[in-house]
Order: C-alpha cells, then structure tokens, then sequence
C-alpha cells in the first residue's frame, strides 16, 4: 500500500468506470474514425458520443468542443489561436500573474513574437479586480485569458463578471477550467467565457487526452496541421480511447458533482480545523470560501514545507516551491498574493478526491502535526 494521496490536483487516477468504457477501443473497436467501413463508423460514433458527454458537462453544443492532446494543448489552441486569426485587429492580451505554466509560457511566447501582454496582480486572497481588468483593456485588446480555479490555493476567480465585461467590449475571453471541470459547475454561458479548457487526467478520465470548448462563430488559427480532424481544428486520427474514457469520466462527473463536492468539502475543512487545532502557526493561504472544495494550502510558520513533507513519507501531498540550481524558490504564487518567502516556503497543498476517507484525513493531521512539532524542537 503506497502513501496516503492528497495531491489529485496534480493528477488523478483513471476512475475504474472510465477504464471500463475504454478497454473495448484497444481491441475489437480499433478502427479510423475517418474510415467509411463498420469499423470507422463504429468509432466515429463513439467520439460524438463523447463529444456529446463533455458538452452536456459545459452547457454547450457538441460542435463546440475540440479534443485536444491535454489541456497544455488546449490552452496553446485558444491563446495562440485567438491571437494569430486577430493580428489585424490588435497585439495585447490580457492574463493573471498567477496561471498555470501553460498559459504564462504561451503568453511569453507571443511575447517575443510582437504582441504585448498585461499580467495583472490579485489580492492577499489570490483573485483578481475588475478593475484591474477594465483598466487594462485597450483599442488593441484581443483576449482575456484568467483560469476559473488556481491549482495551488484552489481560489475562484469572479469570471462571470470578468465575462460580462468582456462581452460589453466584444472581446474573445478564456479560461483554463482545468481544476475546476469536474469539482465545480463549469457551464460556460453562466462563466461567460467564449474558450474553456477541459484536461482529463484532472477529472479521473487518462492523461495525454484534452478538450478545447470554441464558441460557435470564433475564429482562431490551427496549431497543428494535417487533415480535417476535428472540425478542421485540430488535424491527427483521434485518440479514441482517452476520448471515450474523457467522455464517460465526464459524465460520471455531471452525475455526482454535487454530492462530491459537498463530501470533499466537508472532508477537507475537517482537515484544516484538525491541522490547525494540533499544530499552531498554520496560516490558510487563498480565499476562504471562494475556493475549490478539495483543496487545501496551508502555511506553517517555521517549518519548510518540503521538509516536512521528507519526513512524512507517509502522505502524498506538494508544494509550490521550486528547486533551482540547489535551492528551494518559494511558490511564485504565494509571492504574487503578497506571502511572505518564509512563509512560502512552509507551504503544504492538500488536495483531496474521490477516494479520500475521513480515517485518511484525520491520519494525515496527526501525522503532519507530530512533525511539525518536531521540527521545532529540532529533532532531526
């Protein structure tokens, strides 16, 4: 038996009903979707179903969704996509100094090929202003990019409001929704967003399969060429088995989010009151209700959070710090919402899932405490 698993919001593992639905399309249902024989037309029809199964998730039509190769891909397509089909029109995007790796490094990209982006601050919480929002918009604008949920401190950003803005000047408005697809309500008309997406290995389908969510009527350039897959979209035969496994993973979700929600809620606050109660100096990091419902970041004062976590081999859990060169960096999001490099550095995320158990969560807390009370006496 591996170590206790509180990191589901760097991966999840594939649900079994998933695995299921998927075993079929590596052996008899092996066919080109593009072929016009039984056995292409067998698979051609299980990826609409799926494309129906993610769109019924997102509220939209089934048109409107692209899968993509993960959701690294997903958010290159749209940003990268948006911003080549409009360089007439503009050259500035607009992002939050706190996205994920995928968006930062393409907005980077633009960057040093001519266009001009705005990355704006959040607050102590990690959500960005309105305002900010409003004020960075100029003539030249031709994307809002913000994410729905941070993956390290789990906080919402208010993206209907962010979304009607963006209507009011008619600009193109994604979101990278992979943390919150699946944990959450993502229905795009009530977010208001134009782009969303959708990773599945975040939602208990498998790695290396994603989905792109395009409002009817938008154009955007193709990052990869070839033949017409995808709508012309998005050229490559289809990976037909982590489509169909993506596909049932969500509509498993759309089954149970609620319920989930509401268990990994409860489950994790118990952990942060357990924490919190045994082991003193524990600062929560990110909104306190505006967040995701299975995650946790939590500071511990004095203690070096990846230390804490070599001694407790027990627990899968991450950090945000990063080594370089020898030495642990402090989480660049923690620092962008204005926490202090030491308390960074004893950040611990917790990020709980389908099969986290309340035995799991009270284990954890007294393990973690136990440690952290070593660690300040000192006790190697």
């Amino acid at each position: 038996m591996g170590p206790i698993y509180f990191d589901y919001n760097a991966t999840t593992p594939v649900d079994p009903r998933v695995l299921e639905a998927m075993l079929p399309y590596f052996r008899e249902q092996f066919g080109n979707p593009s072929s016009s024989h039984a056995y292409g037309l067998a698979t051609h029809a299980a990826v609409d179903r799926a494309r129906s199964q993610v769109a019924d998730l997102l509220g939209c039509a089934p048109g409107e969704i692209i899968f993509t190769g993960g959701g690294s891909e997903a958010d290159n397509l749209a940003i990268k996509g948006i911003a080549e089909a409009n360089q007439a029109r503009g050259d500035h995007l607009i992002t939050t100094q706190i996205e994920h790796p995928a968006v930062l490094a393409t907005c980077r990209y633009l960057e040093r090929r001519g266009f001009r982006v705005t990355y704006l601050p959040v607050d102590g919480y990690g959500r960005v202003s309105l305002e900010d929002v409003q004020q960075a918009i100029t003539p030249t604008t031709i994307l809002i990019t913000i994410m729905h949920a941070n993956n390290e401190v789990g906080t919402l950003q208010p993206l209907a409001a962010i979304g009607d803005l963006a209507r009011e000047r008619g600009l193109p408005f994604h979101t990278d929704a992979a943390q919150s697809v699946g944990k959450l309500p993502t229905r795009v008309d009530e977010l208001g967003v134009d782009l969303l997406t959708v990773a599945g290995h975040k939602l208990y389908a498998p790695k290396g399969v994603g989905a792109l969510f395009i409002r009817h009527g938008l154009r955007l350039e193709s990052l990869i060429h070839g033949a017409g897959h995808e709508g012309g979209r998005r050229a490559g035969t289809e990976n037909i088995a982590s489509i169909v496994g993506l596909g049932e993973a969500c509509h498993l979700a759309g089954e149970e989010i609620t319920a989930q929600a509401n268990r990994l809620r409860s489950l994790r606050d118990r952990l942060y009151e357990r924490l919190a109660t045994q082991a003193d100096g524990v600062h929560l990091n990110g909104h306190p209700t505006e967040r995701l419902p299975n995650t946790l970041n939590v500071s511990f004062t004095g203690i070096d959070g990846e230390a804490l976590l070599a001694r407790t081999s027990e627990i899968a859990a991450s950090t945000g710090s990063a080594c370089h060169a020898g030495r642990t960096e402090p989480s660049a999001v923690l620092l962008a919402m204005g926490v202090s490099p030491e308390l960074a550095l004893g950040a611990v995320r917790f990020s709980l899932g389908r099969w986290t158990t309340q035995e799991e969560v009270d284990r954890v807390a007294s393990l973690l405490a136990q440690q952290v009370k070593e660690l300040r006496r000192g006790v190697s």
